[in-house]
């Protein structure tokens, strides 16, 4: 990209795990870029040079009194000088699962009340929703507040697919792609966004192309953790290992192996499904195949337990002290949204366990009240299992030998299926794991 088009100015709105790379992405290839986000407190964290993210495989280096990085509550101070603006909200769910949009919403509608009418800027939509709603949301603003697409601004969609505390695929290292009504203009963001990404970004047509791509992604993903899932629960029934069932299918060149689990957790696969699901009910076909991969991975829990009861064996859940190791939902991140590991925990508090928690990415405050905090799992004792629920790599690594002295018998059961199950035997652990057979 030339240097007259690296004189665009960048607006990134919502500076979660997806928007602030992406700024600090592209301000690290020498565009200008102002960061919006509604937290005052990430705001002045950032302003001091703070990361307020918790990703240990993450390098976000915060720009300090440089003149092209700028970042704030206010959108009038970022949008009007904006000649792209990047919004990146949550999109999550209502408690009846139907998709909430009220932050793309109410993000979008910030943009529009700011926007210089006598520029004209370009609006990219980054957070994941169903085939239809970037368009609808910004028609529906643009009859409301006056400013009009294509007049005073366009749309796009370019999905975010970044996946925090995975080494290997931040923003530098994904494909993107791009979906815009004006060729031009999505030739133009694809050429942007290809300068923050080794792998490149493709232009690929119409808005409603990318949208459906997005979710499309995250649906296949919930169907095929499903499908392991459910394997591990009926091949443990007949003495077998799913682990070792899978390892010798993935021989096949074009099998896809996915790790069974306590459950799916955080910002898409848990909710994405539901926008697809919602989508197929608009149209009058209920889906099959996402409505039950869905309710298979949510049952993950209530499935774990029942392990758990057997391994215990005469030991009742209700006189019972576990150890939880792991709170958030996935490995080097403190990302606790939509995590299995909530609901595992409480189901056990539920039947009268002593639960206590320990996440070295998880701050106190986040950790239901029903959950005991531990600050050190060497310190503790009379602990009548350990289960390890997230696979951080201080877990993983943990001194295991040292742990059985916590322990008023050594059993441990594998939420992840991390731990190398032969060697925890030699060792004298009893071992389980979802998919581990049980032999009383």
């Amino acid at each position: 990209m030339t240097d007259e088009k690296k004189s665009l100015v960048i607006t990134v709105v919502g500076l979660g795990y997806v928007g602030l790379p992406t700024a600090l992405a592209f301000h690290e290839q020498g565009f200008t870029v102002i960061g919006v986000d509604n937290s005052s407190e990430k705001i002045e964290m950032l302003g001091a040079g703070v990361d307020p993210l918790v990703d240990a495989t993450a390098d976000n280096k915060i720009p300090i009194n440089s003149p092209s990085w700028k970042v704030t509550t206010d959108y009038l101070a970022a949008i009007p000088e904006s000649d792209i603006v990047i919004i990146t909200v949550p999109t999550p769910t209502f408690p009846d699962k139907s998709p909430n949009l009220d932050y793309v919403r109410s993000a979008s509608k910030s943009v529009l009340e700011s926007l210089n009418l006598e520029g004209h800027t370009t609006v990219v939509l980054e957070s994941t929703v169903y085939p239809g709603v970037t368009r609808k949301t910004f028609v529906e603003l643009s009859d409301e507040l006056g400013p009009t697409i294509g007049d005073i601004f366009d749309i796009a969609y370019c999905p975010e697919r970044v996946s925090p505390g995975d080494a290997g695929r931040g923003v530098s290292s994904v494909a993107r792609v791009v979906g815009s009504d004006n060729e031009q203009i999505g030739r133009m963001l694809a050429d942007l966004y290809s300068t923050i990404t080794d792998e490149g970004c493709q232009y690929v047509g119409g808005i409603e192309v990318a949208e459906a791509a997005k979710m499309v992604e995250n649906v296949q993903r919930d169907i095929d953790i499903a499908l392991s899932n459910e394997l591990a629960i009926v091949l443990s029934q007949i003495g077998v290992d799913v682990e070792e069932v899978l390892a010798a299918a993935d021989t096949k060149w074009n099998f896809h192996r996915h790790t069974p689990g306590i459950g799916v957790g955080g910002h898409c696969i848990p909710v994405d499904p539901y926008y697809y699901i919602s989508l197929s009910k608009q149209v009058g076909h209920t889906s099959k195949l996402s409505i039950a991969a869905r309710e298979m991975n949510e049952s993950m829990p209530s499935e774990v337990i029942k392990d758990i009861m057997i391994h215990l064996g005469n030991k009742q859940l209700s006189s019972s002290k576990i150890l939880l190791l792991g709170f958030s939902y996935k490995p080097e991140v403190g990302d606790i949204r939509e995590t299995p590991a909530r609901e595992l925990g409480l189901l056990l508090s539920k039947s009268g366990a002593d639960v206590l928690v320990w996440d070295p990415f998880v701050e106190d405050g986040g950790i239901p009240a029903e959950l005991r905090n531990c600050n050190d799992p060497y310190q503790e004792d009379g602990m009548d299992m350990i289960l390890l629920a997230t696979a951080h790599n201080e877990i993983v690594n943990l001194d295991w030998e040292k742990m059985k002295e916590v322990c008023n018998y050594p059993l441990i059961y594998d939420g992840r299926r991390v731990l190398d199950r032969e060697y925890f035997e030699s060792k004298g652990w009893k071992f389980g794991g979802v998919g581990v057979p049980i032999f009383d």
